[in-house]
């Protein structure tokens, strides 16, 4: 079975949707296919339950309906999974889930997905599911002691799943900090991997409250791929990540974690860092970050460097465009606050082919 739309957009996430609220707005005939069996999905299955957005509520809303918390407070993920259900529902977004997409194809000028046996047809195809979706783990995680617990980042829930015992969390980003934070309390934690610096300044402080405003504007006006600082940063964002945000290095000191080197490999059973050393661990916590994840697009569209190639969204295949990769105009695109923008100019692109 063959159903025929104007524009498919692919992935139902804050992307996805942003893109699906201005499509309606200028009256597309459009489908949004989400592989997750819930709207919100990643946010419910793929974080573990303390976790928090960096921004404050007041810059996490998408188009036409502002996040409905206090401004000042920060949403956790089932929050915000919640207000992506509630937004595709507010605007009767026709978001289809459990459609994990096999195969994206062009036949002449008309693209063809396909997923569950079924086929979507349309002369314009988003794809708002984002860069990076494959946990990435190195190949040497097969040789940790099979008494060792170890997961991904995106497996981690809390600290229940957990053997008593040392754990070693790999990556040493915002991901790898706040999961070493909340373990350190029963458990003693080794953070791996290189400092990646930190933002000078507590986020959740009366402080911060004077100085976020400044920050945002910074990172959606500022660092975009139309200035030259923020074409300066951005090879660096891409490659390295941001640095810490909410923990600092300080609280990690504090709470017994101790920072060590890179973990290279496994020696009977059990991690190596580069210095050498063999940690006696229980429990390993890969917090190692995500690859690429784009392989059923078979279109022509991607660069020598296997990213996306595309203007500011707009794929250099006719009709076909990205929304909610990092960085795609600014540091903040990736963001539930800051995709919008990047969607609207996308949807407006559409409408005038």
């Amino acid at each position: 079975m063959t159903e025929s739309f104007d524009t498919i957009v692919i992935g139902g996430g804050q992307a996805g949707l942003s893109v699906g609220y201005y499509l309606k707005k200028h009256g597309c005939r459009f489908v949004v296919l989400d592989a997750n069996d819930h709207i919100g999905g990643s946010w419910r299955t793929r974080t573990w339950e303390s976790l928090r957005l960096f921004t404050p509520a007041r810059y996490d809303g998408l188009p036409g309906w502002p996040f409905p918390a206090p401004g000042w407070s920060y949403p956790t993920a089932r929050e915000t999974a919640d207000y992506l259900d509630a937004y595709a529902d507010r605007f009767e977004l026709p978001v289809r889930t459990g459609m994990a997409v096999e195969a994206l194809t062009k036949e002449g000028e008309t693209y063809v997905a396909r997923c569950n046996g079924r086929s979507f047809e349309a002369a314009n195809v988003v794809v708002a599911t984002g860069f990076y979706g494959k946990p990435a783990v190195p190949d040497f995680a097969r040789d940790l002691d099979s008494r060792v617990v170890q997961m991904h980042s995106s497996e981690y829930r809390g600290p229940a799943q957990l053997e008593p015992g040392g754990v070693l969390l790999v990556g040493a980003g915002n991901s790898g900090a706040d999961i070493a934070l909340e373990l350190a309390a029963n458990h003693q934690a080794w953070l791996s991997g290189r400092d990646k610096g930190e933002v000078p300044i507590r986020i959740e402080s009366r402080k911060a409250r004077f100085i976020l405003p400044v920050l945002w504007f910074i990172a959606s006006h500022i660092l975009t791929v139309r200035t030259p600082l923020g074409r300066k940063v951005r090879p660096h964002v891409l490659e390295n990540g941001a640095p810490l945000i909410r923990v600092k290095s300080h609280d990690l000191r504090a709470a017994g974690v101790e920072r060590v080197p890179k973990t290279v490999g496994v020696r009977g059973g059990l991690p190596v860092l580069e210095d050498g050393r063999v940690l006696d661990v229980a429990n390993v916590i890969w917090c190692t970050g995500f690859r690429q994840d784009l392989g059923w697009l078979d279109v022509p569209a991607f660069g020598d460097d296997s990213r996306p190639l595309h203007e500011r969204g707009v794929a250099t295949e006719p009709g076909l465009y990205f929304v909610g990769l990092d960085f795609l105009y600014a540091f903040t695109s990736e963001n539930v606050g800051g995709v919008g923008r990047d969607a609207r100019r996308i949807v407006r692109h559409i409408a005038a082919r």
